[in-house]
């Protein structure tokens, strides 16, 4: 089964299944996150109540993020190849520690957009990117699972990407903390939450910017998977329905990789103007224009930007 989530000319986020290329909502007030929780039979009997119901146009409507407002997002970083490349593109080795347990940050579930929703430039950056990835979206709670466990707790699967401002996330991490505004301004997902029974464990994934190829990669080159992603995150703690655990990014999908193998002319930052289109087998596509971002505020007076209480 498809999942989305449509907001109509009536402002009203809608859960929908589809059915071919119509969108069935479910009757009354529901979210699609209140259809998890258990072994997937709430999904089941609400797609077919829905398919009762008037189909819609997707394109009459815009296609939200299918949990709207996840309560957490973790993002992982589980493909060797994007981590062997975009270290070396930053100067740095991969630390052996990455081979004996995976490694994730949490980011922001106030900026998730949906598939086709316009994504601002982090304010200040020069060096905007696209990062390829899918997420799993968790049906069942749990806490401190085993990785076969965990598999079970999965509701679907969805494309996902992360925005990254790499010249930001570069002069944060120096601190020895983050990412964070390196990354939070904006994550894009959907178009649909697809059921793991029809995802294709060796699910094709690409990337084009203004049309042009850019990424190309595969699901099933994942190092750690989801089910040791998932036990990793639930150690010692909970996960709960409709948190998102991202794949991290596929080999070469991303530009700070690509510009790391073939050069920043070949592959230069995204500005506004640009159009990314990602897609992958089964997981619809998302296709985004980048748009010019906020300005940046000082913090401080510009008179003099060093001044702490301390000095006073």
């Amino acid at each position: 089964m498809r999942w989305s989530t449509y907001v109509g000319d009536d402002g009203v986020a809608r859960a929908a299944v589809w059915n071919g290329d119509r969108l069935h909502p479910v009757p009354g007030p529901v979210a699609l996150v209140d259809l998890l929780g258990d072994d997937g039979t709430r999904l089941r009997e609400a797609a077919e109540r829905a398919l009762h119901e008037p189909g819609v146009d997707p394109q009459q409507v815009r296609l939200a993020p299918p949990v709207p407002r996840p309560p957490s997002i973790r993002d992982f970083m589980s493909f060797e190849e994007h981590v062997v490349t975009a270290l070396s593109a930053i100067g740095q080795t991969v630390n052996p520690l990455w081979y004996s347990q995976p490694v994730f940050y949490f980011t922001n579930p106030a900026s998730l957009h949906g598939p086709h929703d316009p994504v601002a430039v982090s304010p200040g950056s020069r060096a905007f990117d696209y990062e390829l990835e899918v997420a799993a979206v968790i049906g069942r709670e749990g806490a401190d699972l085993t990785s076969t466990e965990a598999v079970d707790h999965i509701a679907g699967y969805m494309l996902f990407c992360d925005w990254s401002a790499r010249d930001l996330q570069s002069e944060e991490m120096k601190l020895t903390l983050g990412p964070a505004k390196g990354k939070d301004s904006a994550s894009s997902c959907g178009p649909w939450m697809l059921t793991p029974d029809e995802l294709h464990p060796a699910a094709a994934m690409s990337a084009a910017v203004n049309g042009r190829p850019y990424s190309a990669g595969r699901l099933d080159t994942l190092y750690w998977s989801f089910g040791e992603m998932i036990a990793y995150a639930s150690r010692g703690t909970r996960v709960i329905p409709g948190d998102l655990i991202g794949s991290g990014t596929v080999g070469t999908g991303c530009i700070l990789e690509l510009s790391r193998v073939h050069g920043a002319d070949a592959f230069p930052w995204l500005v506004p103007g640009d159009r990314v289109q990602l897609q992958a087998d089964g997981l619809g596509a998302i296709d985004a224009p980048v748009v010019e971002g906020a300005p940046v505020r000082p913090l401080r007076g510009a008179t003099d930007p060093t001044t702490t209480h301390a000095h006073r």
